[in-house]
């Protein structure tokens, strides 16, 4: 893994300087049941522009045929070869160490069901069938009895695969657990980490590349820990957008691998130009705004539109640390500054 890039800048719109879009799903395009109310015009305006668009989620729950109903009724065009799950990189990871007929105890939900059946892989829901692996994903109805039996599995010698490691997830009514939290409790009874098939890690975003036959992908995600993450892992640019679980303030914040190359308030921001940061002896500059390292704490002047004024408050921070996650309180200012809250 290397640091993530500092802030870039485009002079044109993202859609004509990247050739596909690989966007996460809860957050970005939707949270709960409702679209991001950018989403569904940013996505068919970037399509308009010969930007290809792929769906690439860490929820293993949703078939790619039903996210892609879902998708649709929300005014987003979509097939299901458009959606990539958690649950297709978990049963390619599976497929490809063990033989066709294979046994994998399944602590999860109908997408991570089919998706190893369509790998040739046999699901099944009891440690008594003696799997050679369980594979775990988020379901809102995930019961303890399925994680005891996919615990007794692991403590008697199974491979345990985690299809992410999101330890939370948006919706409706907030921000809840999502699957990372639950496969901690197989982890912590046995003793044993899950390998992770799911963002950061490569396959989920290989298989995006591979949909969309992508040179130049950007990644667009909520997310510093995975979204932004797997970027950096890959080396591809991001888009970190502020409709899901991510806030300003733990951007300002963000550790190196964290750090993406570009800020938006939503969805709409892959449609738009980005301007440069001018970042030169602890002062960085973007539109009216000037951000100065004093003491360890980043102080921001000037005016303008808010996002460059944060987009120059992360420039700065980053800078200040570039090898290290930047300390809690030192933005606390500069966000106040902009009117944003300061809470992580």
């Amino acid at each position: 893994m290397t640091d993530g890039m500092p802030l870039l800048s485009a002079e044109g719109p993202l859609n004509e300087r990247y050739d596909a879009a690989l966007l996460d799903l809860d957050g970005v395009v939707y949270v709960g049941s409702a679209p991001v109310p950018a989403a569904p015009e940013a996505v068919g305006k970037a399509r308009a522009s010969g930007m290809r668009v792929a769906f690439v989620t860490n929820n293993a729950a949703r078939t790619p045929a039903r996210a892609a109903e879902r998708l649709t009724s929300m005014g987003i065009a979509a097939a299901p070869e458009d959606v990539v799950t958690a649950a297709e990189a978990a049963a390619r990871l599976l497929a490809e160490r063990f033989p066709a007929g294979s046994a994998v105890l399944v602590v999860g939900d109908t997408g991570l069901r089919l998706a190893l059946r369509r790998r040739g892989l046999r699901p099944v829901s009891t440690a008594a069938e003696r799997p050679a692996a369980v594979v775990q994903g988020y379901s809102p109805r995930l019961s303890y009895d399925l994680m005891v039996q996919g615990a007794l599995a692991v403590a008697d010698g199974a491979l345990f695969v985690s299809a992410n490691n999101d330890a939370t997830a948006p919706l409706d009514f907030g921000v809840q657990p999502g699957n990372g939290a639950a496969a901690r409790v197989i982890a912590h009874a046995t003793g044993t980490e899950p390998v992770v098939a799911g963002k950061p890690m490569r396959p989920l975003h290989e298989e995006g590349v591979l949909r969309t036959g992508a040179a130049a992908p950007l990644v667009v995600g909520d997310r510093l820990d995975t979204d932004v993450e797997s970027a950096t892992v890959r080396g591809a640019a991001s888009l970190l957008v502020f409709s899901g679980v991510t806030n300003p303030a733990r951007a300002a914040v963000a550790a190196p691998e964290h750090r993406p190359s570009f800020l938006a308030w939503d969805l709409s921001g892959i449609n738009r130009p980005h301007p440069g940061v001018r970042t030169e002896s602890g002062v960085a500059e973007c539109g009216g705004w000037t951000a100065e390292l004093r003491a360890g704490r980043v102080r921001l002047s000037g005016r303008g539109e808010r996002l460059d004024g944060l987009r120059a408050l992360c420039a700065c921070a980053w800078a200040a640390h570039p090898g290290g996650p930047v300390p809690d309180g030192a933005c606390d200012g500069a966000l106040a500054e902009l009117g944003l809250p300061t809470e992580t």
